[in-house]
């Protein structure tokens, strides 16, 4: 496989794609990323990439616009150099929010960053739990929107069988949006139920729980989301949880992306446990916060990139997460 792919990482994701590369048994590719004091930058791959399967490692977390020119560069970079493919494996997906327009005059931002990955080479896209699924269908190139739900499910099924979850198990959705990936997890928790937060949002980063639908008393509640920002509307989410008899919270979100004071927001919060994967990088303040846990989506990842250059289905990889 070694003289077949080779694995770049750009700057958000280097300690990810060291530990893909390790899973792969290949040795992580050489690439040099540059910043210049105006804001410019250089991509520049250190060893030959002519005819290979070349696989981009970059989350576009913040600063975005920077990560996001980043694959841009590379991508131009590689089609330059003679790569014979190019695939884009984007655990987070930047500006994935924008999916649509809510009002008048607004961007549809997600549809842009795809054609800007396509216009610069890309020739497959690799990402995880992306925030509306069908921003899948705003590229031409194949797309894999892996999930990381079966994780999430495998984790909560090992914390019943050890007798850290003693109650039954009710899947919450935060807003009517992710009641299907709330579903999708109850499918793997035994004899768990559903319930949704129903939830208005008054602006960006901003949202009030209003009702709760389902019930969740005396139970041990889980909240599954596809990412975690600034927390203000998961703590108030998981403060509803408990006015309504909840016994304990937990959260799941696929993308740490712990915005501003999301951190301490969380610490300081009655939640028992959040759960992120590593596709971002958690930030300096929430290491060795006892309350946010982190697991790796480095061998499904892995796992993914041998079934492509295998051209074997993607999906089997999920049969990984059912013991």
């Amino acid at each position: 496989m070694e003289k077949d792919i080779i694995v770049f990482a750009l700057s958000a994701s280097v300690e990810l794609a060291d530990e893909i590369c390790e899973h792969l048994k290949v040795r992580r590719g050489r690439c040099k990323v540059e910043h210049f004091a105006d804001g410019e930058i250089i991509v520049e791959p250190e060893e030959s990439v002519r005819g290979k399967h070349v696989f981009i490692v970059q989350s576009t977390n913040a600063p975005t616009s920077s990560t996001v020119m980043e694959v841009l560069i590379a991508l131009d970079a590689c089609k330059r150099a003679s790569a014979k493919e190019v695939t884009v494996v984007m655990p987070y997906f930047g500006y994935a929010r924008q999916d649509r327009k809510a009002r008048a005059r607004q961007p549809i931002s997600a549809r842009l960053m795809a054609d800007l990955y396509e216009a610069a080479g890309a020739d497959r896209m690799v990402t995880i739990d992306l925030h509306a699924p069908q921003i899948q269908g705003f590229f031409k190139i194949p797309t894999d929107d892996l999930s990381i739900v079966s994780m999430f499910g495998q984790y909560f099924r090992s914390k019943a069988t050890n007798g850290e979850i003693t109650n039954d198990i009710v899947v919450v959705s935060p807003d009517h949006g992710g009641a299907t990936r709330a579903r999708k997890l109850a499918d793997t928790i035994p004899n768990s139920t559903v319930a949704i937060i129903d939830k208005r949002r008054s602006k960006p980063n901003e949202a009030e729980a209003i009702n709760l639908i389902g019930d969740v008393a005396n139970k041990t509640a889980i909240v599954i989301d596809d990412m975690i920002d600034t927390g203000g509307s998961m703590v108030a989410g998981i403060d509803m949880l408990y006015k309504h008899g909840a016994t304990a919270v937990y959260a799941a979100c696929s993308h740490g992306v712990l915005s501003g004071d999301a951190v301490n927001r969380i610490n300081n919060s009655s939640i028992k446990e959040l759960v992120v994967s590593n596709s971002i990088k958690l930030p300096e303040a929430a290491k060795g916060v006892a309350k946010i846990k982190q697991i790796s989506v480095a061998n499904m990842l892995a796992k993914t990139i041998q079934a492509i250059n295998e051209k074997t289905p993607v999906s089997n990889i999920y049969s990984l997460f059912n013991d």
